[in-house]
């Protein structure tokens, strides 16, 4: 284990070698401040695991809106990919009787319209929607064709609000933008925070209600976390964007507090809100039992409410003692195995957490499309140099709202919230609370993740779909932490059992391993040479 980067490493070219090399850490004793390179652009021929722009703002931000009908604009291969693949579960509520989660519109751009333009198809496709779905909005997402060809999905969207009263909003989220699906998840968080976040009026119904950023409902978490909150008393406003509406985020900038859970994706909208509005933020983390407790703890201390401390503590209570025979079995079962994790948001983070709890050592983790400062922290923000790839960007300014702007609390008081263990809108990033001789990799690939299989033997990775079955098929355990292999939810107090079961599952019913494979025993292909002449 000791040696996994450098044997890794010395396979390659020497470019190849030479645009790793910072791309990997194996972490010392006490080596805290480690510094890895990280949103810069993969090497082509690459087999990175990273999605596009259009993936980021499509199929992360946008698309689990549930009452908002997403078109994409582009062939139809793009939007099919979009189809149902993230398991957003979303169902009607107060807010909107309109759920388009099961649906995938797409312009269905052909040649033709490649050579002649497509804007005049995509105002055809939102005539159609129109007629079939009456939403109340409508969101265009481009991909790679569109920015080529040059169609003005931001013209689109406003001739569509001027002619059927909706709102409307064009995403320039063409997949090559950016380095990865990170650079859509920035351009989501512009277009919800301009014309969006802000413009609604329904006031909170408690003193204490919450926004959860960057949770995307998947398997259910967000619901998971929501019954909690309501056991607790914290209002729920938005989830964003899991199960969320369009009228509801109309209204979140009237929630007390900003809760961050998948801080890359989202964190764009807590930094712009908190300068609006004067919302705090929170990083927090629903995933693993002591990560949920502590949680739900801070967002006590915030509120700073001798009731609500005292309710918390009570369901924190009640909840572990639920589970606590279950989490002990599987516990007895996984104590000692050792773990990989490569996947996106803070999630890589929040699972050893999880993995911890379970007597579980990760020892190989990373992010598919993670900036410095998610595995480093926020500290390091000045520190980064933004290259020309990530300039492409826009970061929009914003500014306080007369009307809207408050500050719950004094310098005073914020450095009080500190002393009591309450850090405000920062996050102390991955790295810090990983151990030694663990491997850090960020935007990893399909070779990097053979070799440190192969070399550290972890009982289980963690991944996404791209990755999953050639490691499966390889004999090591694995489970799908994108989508969860169709299980969860993951998070809060039920979710930890569930992500027991199924990761002693995986490891003490991997059948792969007495699989051997017919080309170990015999050759695939024969042949003989023929003489000429």
């Amino acid at each position: 284990m000791a040696n996994s980067r450098e044997t890794l490493l010395e396979k390659y070219s020497a470019k190849v070698y030479k645009n790793r090399k910072d791309h990997l850490l194996q972490l010392a004793e006490g080596d805290k401040n480690a510094a890895i390179a990280a949103n810069t652009r993969a090497i082509p021929g690459v087999m990175t695991a990273r999605g596009c722009c259009y993936a980021g703002c499509k199929g992360v931000v946008v698309g689990p809106l549930k009452d908002v009908l997403v078109i994409t604009h582009g062939p139809i291969g793009c939007g099919f990919y979009s189809w149902g693949t993230r398991r957003n579960k979303a169902k009607t509520d107060e807010n909107t009787d309109k759920n388009f989660i099961p649906y995938c519109f797409s312009s269905d751009m052909q040649e033709s319209n490649i050579v002649f333009g497509g804007e005049k198809k995509l105002e055809q496709a939102i005539e159609e929607a129109m007629e079939l779905f009456s939403p109340k909005c409508i969101m265009i997402c481009s991909t790679c064709p569109i920015g080529l060809i040059g169609d003005d999905v931001q013209a689109v969207a406003r001739r569509t609000e001027a002619k059927y009263g909706i709102a409307a909003i064009g995403y320039s989220c063409e997949g090559y933008k950016g380095v990865s699906q990170s650079g859509g998840h920035h351009i989501a968080n512009n277009g919800l925070m301009r014309y969006v976040i802000g413009t609604g009026d329904k006031k909170p119904k408690t003193k204490f209600s919450v926004n959860v950023l960057g949770e995307y409902n998947i398997g259910g978490d967000g619901w998971e976390e929501e019954r909690i909150f309501k056991r607790c008393g914290i209002e729920v406003l938005n989830l964003f964007t899991g199960d969320a509406s369009y009228e509801g985020l109309k209204s979140a900038h009237l929630a007390h507090l900003n809760l961050v859970m998948c801080h890359r994706s989202i964190n764009y909208i807590a930094e712009m809100m908190k300068t609006k509005y004067g919302i705090d933020w929170i990083k927090v983390n629903f995933i693993g039992v002591e990560a949920t407790c502590k949680s739900l703890r801070d967002i006590a201390k915030y509120f700073n409410d001798a009731e609500l401390t005292k309710r918390v503590e009570e369901v924190i209570a009640d909840e572990v003692a639920t589970i606590k025979s279950d989490m002990e079995h599987y516990k007895s079962k996984l104590n000692g195995k050792t773990a990989g994790i490569f996947s996106g948001g803070s999630r890589s983070h929040h699972y050893q957490v999880l993995l911890q709890e379970l007597g579980m050592k990760t020892i190989i983790a990373g992010y598919e499309f993670a900036h410095r400062d998610d595995y480093e922290g926020r500290d390091i923000i000045p520190q980064i140099k933004e290259d020309a790839d990530n300039k492409n960007i826009e970061s929009i300014v914003v500014a306080k709202d007369d009307k809207f702007y408050k500050e719950t609390y004094t310098e005073e008081q914020i450095a009080n919230l500190k002393s009591a263990g309450i850090e405000l809108d920062t996050y102390g990033g991955m790295i810090p609370e990983m151990i030694a001789e663990s491997v850090v990799v960020d935007d990893y690939n399909h070779f990097e993740t053979d070799e440190l299989i192969k070399s550290m033997k972890p009982d289980i990775f963690l991944s996404g779909i791209k990755d999953k079955y050639s490691i499966q098929k390889a004999g090591t355990a694995s489970r799908q932490i994108h989508s969860y292999d169709y299980s969860g939810p993951y998070s809060g107090f039920r979710g930890a059992v569930t992500f027991a079961r199924d990761v002693a599952m995986a490891i003490f019913t991997n059948a792969w391993p007495l699989v051997t494979p017919p080309w170990k025993n015999k050759p695939m292909l024969t042949g003989k040479l023929k003489e000429v002449g």
